[in-house]
């Protein structure tokens, strides 16, 4: 029988699960995908790209985000590894937030993600105005 994970074949079982399966429900990789790809997450990586800002200023540049949703998200990626944070003992506190090597990884390629919806923008929004037809055209039915 043919095996369907042909990159997993001739892994022992501790390689494996050092792999992650991300298929798997119990996968930690899923958290860290919720965490990079959700969409504050994708949104703090691109936003660090090449700049270390403080919570303010990376509010300022996320527009939308609420003070709630910035700082879990941030505590996510520090958690995770991609955010740096560091605290400067002066009053008042001054943080900064930059990324990490892990996270100007991760940030290149939820960078690609990003450019792609932007470029293909007109080709999905084309699929909404397709639907929205759709759906008057059966309620006249």
């Amino acid at each position: 029988m043919k095996n369907d994970l042909p990159i997993l074949s001739g892994l022992s079982l501790s390689e494996k699960f050092q792999r992650g399966d991300l298929m798997a429900a119990a996968c930690p990789s899923r958290e860290v995908l919720k965490h990079v790809t959700s969409r504050w997450g994708v949104l703090v990586l691109i936003a660090l790209e090449g700049h270390t800002c403080r919570f303010s200023e990376l509010r300022r540049r996320i527009g939308g985000v609420s003070e709630r949703m910035l700082a879990q998200t941030l505590q996510w990626l520090e958690q995770d590894g991609m955010v740096a944070r560091v605290a400067f003992q002066v009053v008042p506190p001054h943080v900064e937030y930059s990324l990490t090597p892990l996270g100007k990884e991760a940030a290149d390629k939820v960078r690609l993600l990003a450019d792609w919806i932007e470029i293909s923008l007109p080709r999905i929004a084309s699929s909404w105005e397709i639907r929205k037809s759709d759906k008057k055209r059966l309620q006249k039915v």
